[in-house]
C-alpha cells in the first residue's frame, strides 16, 4: 500500500500563483530572501536525472516567488562555468568529487554572495554543511545508498562512500532539518541512517506541465523505460523481462530512454535475447522527445533497485500512461497501486503485470484514467513550497534554541 502524501501536496485546488504568493509572504516573514542550493550535478550534465530536475525546478519556483537564488553545482563538460537560468544564478565548478570542495570554498569566500538559507542536496555523500554553514539550512536526501556503493564508485571509493553514509551522516546530521520526497524514503532514512523522524519532512516531487496527454498511442503494444544506464536502475533485469513479455505478446515493441556506463552490457543483453528488432535504445533525448515517448507508450516500466521517488513514473502518469514498477521505497509513493499502475515483487510478477495491462484494453483504460487523476496532485510549486517551509521551520528552531 502506498504511503500517504503530505496534505499540501494533495490539495491541487491551490493555483500556482496562490502558492507562490504564500511562499513570498512566508519567506519575508522568516527573513529568508537569499537562498543558496548546493548540488553535485547540474541538470545540463549528460548524466543528470530526476535529482537534478528536482533541484532545478525547486530553484526556479523559489525564484518565481521573488527569492534570490544561487544554485552551486558541478561543472558541465563543454558548458559555461556560470549562467543565468531563467533568473536563477547557476555557478558550476568542480568535478564529480571536486564540487564538494568548491562549494565550501565558494561559500566561505563569499564568491556566491550573501545567504539567508542553504538547501544542501546529497546522495550518500554530503557537503558536510553542519561543519561550515551558519544559519538556516535543510538537507535534502533523495534516498539511502547503502548497499549500492559498489555500483557507484570503484574500490576503494565505494568503501569510503559507504563509511561516510553509514557512520558520518548519522553523527553529523542528527539534528539537521531533512527533506525527502517519499514517506517510504523517510522510513529508510530513519531505519538505516538513524536520523530522527521528527526532523524529516516529506515533500513529493512535482510534474512539469509539458507532461500531458496528446499525440497518439503506438498502434502496437509499446513499453517505455526511462532511466540512466547504471546497475541500480535494474535495466539488466528489465531486458530479459521484456523478452519474456514478448513471447506472450508477439507484437510488443519497447524503448529504453537514457544512457550511461552500463550501455555496453545492455546492448549485449539485447543481442543475447534477439531483441534488436523490437527493443530500441534511444539514448538521452530532449524534453519534447521524452514527452512523445511517454505519450506513445501503452505502459511505462521501471525495474530499479533504489529510488527516492520515481519521477519518470509520475511523468508518464501525467501523459495518461500507466506504470509497472518494482515494489521498492520511492516507487510505492509514485504509483497509486491499482489506480495508476501496478507494483511487482520480482521478474515473473512484473512480466505478468505488463502482459495483463498490454492485453486488457479495459484495465489499460481504467489505469490511464487513474494515472491522470493521480498525476494532477503533483506540482513543482507545492514541492518548492514544502522545501521553503522546512527551511523556515529550521530558522524558527534556531531562534528558539538561542533564547
Amino acid at each position: 500500500m502506498a504511503h500517504p502524501l503530505v496534505p499540501d501536496q494533495t490539495n491541487p485546488t491551490r493555483s500556482r500563483d496562490e502558492t507562490l504568493r504564500d511562499m513570498a509572504a512566508t519567506a519575508d516573514a522568516a527573513g529568508l530572501r537569499r537562498i543558496h542550493i548546493a548540488t553535485f550535478r547540474d541538470r545540463d550534465h549528460p548524466e543528470a536525472g530526476g535529482s537534478e530536475e528536482h533541484a532545478t525546478q525547486v530553484a526556479h519556483h523559489l525564484h518565481l516567488a521573488g527569492l534570490e537564488i544561487v544554485h552551486h553545482t558541478g561543472a558541465v563538460p563543454g558548458g559555461p562555468a556560470e549562467l543565468d537560468r531563467d533568473g536563477v544564478r547557476v555557478v558550476r565548478r568542480g568535478g564529480r568529487l571536486g564540487v564538494f570542495a568548491t562549494t565550501v570554498v565558494d561559500e566561505l569566500s563569499g564568491r556566491l554572495g550573501p545567504r539567508d538559507g542553504l538547501v544542501e542536496v546529497f546522495h550518500g555523500v554530503p557537503f558536510f554543511s553542519p561543519l561550515w554553514a551558519r544559519g538556516p539550512r535543510v538537507a535534502l536526501i533523495h534516498h539511502v545508498h547503502l548497499g549500492t556503493w559498489h555500483h557507484l564508485l570503484p574500490f576503494p571509493g565505494d568503501r569510503v562512500g559507504d563509511a561516510i553514509e553509514r557512520h558520518v551522516v548519522p553523527l553529523l546530521y542528527r539534528r539537521a532539518t531533512v527533506v525527502t520526497a517519499a514517506a517510504s524514503a523517510r522510513d529508510e532514512i530513519v531505519d538505516e541512517l538513524r536520523l530522527p523522524a521528527r526532523n524529516i519532512s516529506v515533500v513529493p516531487h512535482g510534474i512539469d506541465p509539458r507532461f500531458r496527454p496528446g499525440g497518439s498511442r503506438s498502434a502496437r503494444p509499446r513499453v517505455v523505460a526511462v532511466a540512466r544506464m547504471m546497475p541500480q536502475k535494474g535495466l539488466a533485469d528489465l531486458v530479459p523481462i521484456l523478452a519474456a513479455v514478448r513471447r506472450r505478446v508477439p507484437d510488443l515493441e519497447a524503448v529504453i530512454v537514457g544512457d550511461g556506463p552500463q550501455r555496453p552490457e545492455i546492448e549485449q543483453l539485447r543481442r543475447d535475447h534477439d531483441a534488436e528488432d523490437w527493443l530500441e535504445l534511444a539514448g538521452r533525448v530532449d524534453d519534447d522527445e521524452l514527452v512523445v515517448q511517454y505519450q506513445q507508450a501503452w505502459v511505462a516500466v521501471s525495474a530499479s533497485h533504489r529510488e527516492g521517488f520515481g519521477l519518470t513514473l509520475t511523468e508518464a502518469a501525467a501523459c495518461g500512461t500507466p506504470a509497472v514498477a518494482t515494489r521498492i521505497p520511492g516507487h510505492v509513493d509514485a504509483i497509486a497501486e491499482g489506480r495508476s499502475g501496478r507494483l511487482a515483487e520480482g521478474p515473473d510478477e512484473m512480466a505478468d503485470a505488463l502482459v495483463s495491462i498490454l492485453t486488457d484494453p479495459a484495465e489499460r483504460a481504467a489505469l490511464s484514467r487513474g494515472a491522470l487523476e493521480w498525476a494532477s496532485s503533483f506540482t513543482w510549486a507545492h514541492s518548492a513550497a514544502g522545501v521553503l517551509d522546512a527551511l523556515v521551520a529550521d530558522a524558527r528552531r534556531r531562534r528558539t534554541r538561542r533564547r
